[in-house]
């Protein structure tokens, strides 16, 4: 007699619990992925509040951590800003999102020891993806994101695609950096220069896997497309940071189309709408994007959700002080032979370009096909030892 098995049990780590669309669509992928292979895949519902909140301030009295504290005071007055005048609607379509979709339920989990007294009965514990190594001005590196917490010893620790968010970190977190990923079983991460951040903290690159965002992982969004919205002659801008360069390509873009220019407001947004403010939860945010003529963004997930669903678009780079964050779209777009649709000033020449010149999907579905293949045959490889030490 055949006694059925219980199915494995995944927890995952990452920043589902943000009100930013590609944090949550990355989130979602994730997860899909994993319960389309059987997988029993929920989120560890840890929330620091030093992420969005600012968290404690640190002796206040030492000068020497003025650049913290004052970090941490310009957050809490964000967070306070956001809270008292921000679009409740908005919020409130973004929490269902995070029940209906991610499934998230239970209490916030605000410090390690709360994690590891969540972790009954699993067998495998994944951090990533999205920028959760990138250590933060007032707290550095989270060992919580580097699955470095008590409790579910006998799980399988895996970090799949998380991002430093930049082509390096500051010396200083070598040793820590190195140290926290030795408790880790397998290593990924999503972008190239993740190898080198490894490298250089001591950790050999034999040893760590690149492979792609959840979001070119999964593939498809049809649960959420259903059949697809109608195409129309719409310019869809998602800017993030900052609305410099983004701003005047979007409306060049527009002119060139002769369609409305539609920009989604984001939380923290502290720029005039661009084009036709748009306060979209992140179901209709996605289908605003999927019917769109052109997609014009200066966020890594809007121009991989643009790829994925092979939606025309112009990557924008970041401009100034924010320019080392640019080499998270340019490995994207590098992976994707994509790198002539990256701009980094707003000549209507080159606008007028990209958006005349047809991209060859045919060609850039077979590459994505490609790395897909990488990201599923390293997870199946963590899935299939999991099942093993669980028997």
């Amino acid at each position: 007699m055949n006694i059925p098995t219980a199915p494995l049990r995944a927890a995952l780590l990452t920043y589902h619990f943000s009100d930013n669309y590609g944090a949550l669509f990355q989130a979602y992928a994730l997860r899909q992925w994993l319960r389309q292979r059987g997988i029993e895949a929920d989120f560890l519902n840890y929330h620091p509040a030093y992420v969005e909140e600012g968290g404690r301030f640190d002796r206040p009295w030492d000068p020497r951590l003025w650049r913290k504290n004052l970090t941490i005071a310009y957050m809490k007055q964000a967070h306070l800003r956001v809270q008292l005048f921000g679009d409740r609607a908005q919020r409130a379509l973004f929490a269902a999102f995070r029940r209906d979709h991610l499934g998230v339920t239970g209490p916030r989990l605000r410090d390690r020891a709360a994690v590891a007294g969540a972790l009954g009965g699993v067998a495998m514990l994944v951090c990533g993806s999205d920028q959760i190594w990138n250590p933060s001005v007032q707290r550095g590196l989270d060992p919580v994101y580097f699955l470095d917490f008590t409790g579910a010893d006998h799980a399988r620790r895996v970090a799949y695609a998380p991002s430093f968010g930049r082509s390096e970190i500051e010396r200083p977190y070598d040793a820590q950096l190195r140290a926290l990923v030795s408790r880790i079983d397998a290593i990924s991460v999503r972008e190239a220069t993740g190898l080198d951040v490894l490298e250089r903290a001591g950790v050999a690159r034999d040893c760590v896997r690149v492979v792609p965002d959840p979001t070119i992982l999964l593939g498809g969004f049809g649960e959420l497309l259903g059949d697809g919205p109608e195409p129309e002659d719409s310019v869809f801008c998602y800017a993030l940071r900052t609305d410099e360069v983004i701003r005047d390509v979007a409306t060049e873009a527009a002119r060139l189309t002769g369609g409305p220019l539609r920009g989604p407001r984001t939380t923290h947004q502290r720029w005039s709408d661009i084009g036709e403010g748009i306060v979209p939860g992140p179901v209709e945010w996605l289908q605003t994007l999927a019917k769109a003529r052109i997609v014009v963004s200066n966020s890594f997930h809007g121009v991989a959700l643009s790829v994925v669903l092979n939606r025309p678009f112009v990557a924008v780079g970041l401009p100034g002080k924010r320019a080392h964050m640019n080499s998270r779209m340019e490995n994207l777009l590098a992976v994707a032979d994509l790198e002539h649709r990256l701009l980094c000033d707003a000549d209507p020449v080159k606008v007028r370009q990209l958006a005349e010149t047809p991209i060859d999907w045919v060609s850039v579905n077979a590459r994505l096909a490609g790395v897909r293949s990488d990201g599923e045959a390293y997870l199946d490889d963590q899935i299939a030892i999991a099942k093993d030490q669980t028997a």
